[in-house]
């Protein structure tokens, strides 16, 4: 299939600013990539162009994240992350993809304004519960949109975690799930030859991203990172209440 110029005009920043959010900024803003190519192309075909890049993403980000993960969260959070992404495709002849955006975007906005207002109250004993059920949300968002950001953000964020833990938990946490979804992408035929394609043509801009996404987080201190995260949230939860919106 041949892509316009304008889906390349739309599809080299996306995919940039994945390759920042993920291995800089756990992946935070990235969100967007799924609903910028989606103006051209569809959800669906966006969502499969980008789950091999986030792997090729992911790949480079463990390399650099090796050991510092948190593997108790680990423990934790992804066996109810692979629970929502069967979850996702059970459902995925019959799930409204406007409700669980916009649902999302009201979540995150609250939690990136309460952050931001009132400051988060670091807290080691966070109920798992909690963390079991944001996994949850998160592996089914992510297999609709690839937008498991916000609800795993809203587990880890309020856990005294140092830059480090958070970002190395966060990406090993999106590796082991986007592993995972390519068994139902290829099982719905997403992962053709004209997706994968398009796919290696943007590597070497997913490459980048990565590398770029690295530097940044170096310079920038634990305090200014949290309000960057929150900031980052309040945008997303914005632009999913805007795609999920139904007037």
């Amino acid at each position: 299939m041949q892509e316009t110029y304008l889906f390349w005009l739309l599809a080299v920043p996306a995919v940039l600013i994945t390759g920042i959010s993920k291995s800089g900024f756990a992946g935070g803003i990235g969100v967007i990539a799924v609903p910028m190519l989606a103006l051209q192309i569809g959800p669906l075909r966006a969502a499969a162009i980008m789950l091999p890049l986030l792997i090729f993403m992911d790949v480079l980000s463990v390399k650099a994240w090796w050991g510092k993960q948190r593997n108790d969260l680990l423990r934790l959070l992804v066996p109810p992350a692979v629970t929502g992404i069967v979850l996702g495709y059970l459902l995925y002849d019959f799930f409204n993809e406007q409700i669980l955006m916009l649902s999302l975007g009201i979540m995150s906005v609250t939690f990136a304004l309460w952050g931001l207002l009132k400051g988060i109250k670091l807290d080691t004993a966070a109920h798992p519960l909690i963390g079991r059920i944001c996994a949850l949300v998160a592996g089914l968002t992510s297999f609709i949109a690839h937008a498991g950001g916000p609800p795993l953000n809203f587990y880890l964020l309020p856990l005294k975690l140092s830059k480090e833990d958070f970002l190395a938990t966060a990406v090993y946490f999106f590796t082991v799930i986007n592993l995972v979804k390519l068994v139902p992408y290829a099982v719905l035929g997403q992962l053709n030859t004209d997706n994968l394609m398009v796919g290696l043509m943007l590597a070497p801009v997913a490459w980048l991203g990565v590398k770029l996404g690295l530097v940044i987080q170096k310079k920038i201190d634990q305090a200014l990172f949290m309000n960057i995260i929150l900031s980052m949230l309040l945008i997303i939860g914005l632009k999913l209440i805007a795609s999920g919106w139904p007037f």
